[in-house]
């Protein structure tokens, strides 16, 4: 049922979307939807939960096959714009479509970028420890929400645009975060 309401919702927007259109997507009944939800807000915070805990999962466990901190960044970085560019649909609905649902949506996404800051602050506080002054003069926590806040902004404004080049901007963000 996930499937089919990430596939309705990234074609007509949360806005824009019913229970109606999501039990027929997922070809089920409106009381099969309510045994497994309370409602399409819920359905949306359960589906961002999933699938954006994958998504974080699977950057987090590339970065982890970096050679140093700034391999790690890199790889991190690529991962997540790369799988936002394959999976165009979730990503827009995460980065994009849930933005100012709800509190509890709002939670959800807190938590995924949450996660994400925390990958980054570990590769910062790794740096400053190896002397790196590049990393070694900034704030771990402000880093990896700087690192967390521009790529979502960067990577959701690619998906606007039609003709994004998913490597440009990876390369792009990569210049800036782990020169």
């Amino acid at each position: 049922m996930l499937s089919a309401a990430l596939a309705i919702l990234a074609e007509r927007g949360y806005n824009d979307t019913s229970v109606d259109q999501i039990v027929a997507q997922a070809r089920t009944s409106k009381t099969t939807f309510y045994e497994f939800f309370q409602s399409k807000e819920d359905c949306v915070r359960d589906l961002l939960a999933r699938e954006g805990g994958s998504l974080i999962h699977a950057v987090t466990a590339t970065a982890a096959q970096g050679a140093d901190h700034r391999d790690r960044m890199r790889r991190g970085i690529r991962a997540f714009v790369s799988a936002c560019h394959q999976q165009r649909s979730l990503a827009r609905l995460l980065l994009v479509e849930s933005v100012g649902i709800s509190d509890r949506i709002e939670a959800v996404r807190q938590e995924l970028q949450g996660k994400f800051a925390a990958v980054v602050e570990a590769e910062v506080r790794r740096a400053g420890a190896d002397a790196d002054p590049f990393y070694a003069a900034v704030d771990p926590v402000v880093f990896g929400r700087a690192v967390v806040g521009a790529v979502n902004e960067a990577t959701g404004h690619f998906l606007e645009v039609a003709d994004g080049d998913p490597t440009a901007l990876a390369d792009s963000l990569c210049r800036i975060f782990a020169p």
